[in-house]
């Protein structure tokens, strides 16, 4: 099937799927669960009625889908960094035997039992949110790249070696290519887990963001038609950066995709 049909099979798909959730609400009559139609009034009236110069974005809008952009994203950078960093000491030095046993005790511990401990470091803030998102997502970069570091080939070390490759030579010309298919692995999934903890900071502890104003807020006013558009944008928004972080990958994998 050619991408313009692939792509126009999975249109009509997600067309589909409305419709039917339209039917089954609208038959089922329950106020817990509006129609898309209601969902989407409610959530173009509250977000996406400003003027066009703003992406037709409003004041509530952008006072707090921003913020929580700017913490996922800040949070995201930061653990795939560190991460990056980290695994590639793991990976390629007798540090990772040492240190395992550490870092895989850390990964084991869920991320919002931390949430007090955050708290009581960096108060109510950006800070407590993007440490939130940092601790939960770093482990997946971090233990993929030094899988990918650990597992380059040995002859392509050996012949490092005798042509004499400097170690910053080794690292971008070897052990990063090697690594990367791994490492974006661990990006992927570093970043649905974000935009999971961004939403779970700003439910615990946050004035604005969308986890406070679409979800928390809303449920507390009852304002379900906006609640559930609080769902529909988290769940467009885990789309879009998904597909932008698998566009980046296509880009910079292509050789893994023609050797594979």
């Amino acid at each position: 099937m050619n991408p313009v049909a692939r792509n126009g099979a999975r249109l009509a798909l997600v067309a589909a799927l409305v419709l039917a959730w339209e039917a089954a609400t609208r038959r089922a009559e329950e106020p817990f669960f509006p129609t898309p139609w209601q969902i989407a009034t409610q959530l173009r009236r509250l977000w996406f009625s400003g003027p066009a110069a703003r992406l037709w974005m409003t004041d509530d809008a952008v006072a707090n889908l921003l913020p929580s952009l700017a913490r996922l994203l800040g949070g995201f950078a930061l653990a795939s960094l560190a991460g990056l960093v980290l695994g590639l000491v793991v990976g390629r030095s007798s540090v990772g035997d040492f240190v395992e046993p550490a870092l895989r005790f850390c990964r084991a511990i869920p991320p919002p039992a931390l949430l007090p401990v955050f708290l009581a470091i960096f108060k109510v803030g950006t800070q407590m949110q993007i440490a939130t998102i940092v601790f939960g997502v770093i482990w997946p970069v971090l233990i993929n790249t030094a899988e990918g570091a650990r597992g380059v080939d040995g002859q392509f070390m050996d012949t490092a070696r005798v042509f004499r490759l400097t170690p910053a030579q080794r690292l971008f010309r070897i052990i990063l290519p090697a690594a990367a298919p791994k490492v974006f692995a661990g990006l992927r999934l570093s970043l649905s887990l974000s935009l999971i903890l961004m939403v779970i900071s700003e439910l615990v502890a946050s004035t604005n963001g969308i986890g406070f104003k679409l979800l928390l807020e809303t449920q507390r006013t009852f304002d379900l038609p906006a609640m559930w558009g609080g769902l529909v944008v988290l769940g467009v928004l885990g789309f879009l950066l998904n597909t932008l972080l698998l566009a980046v990958e296509r880009r910079l994998l292509a050789w893994n995709r023609r050797d594979a």
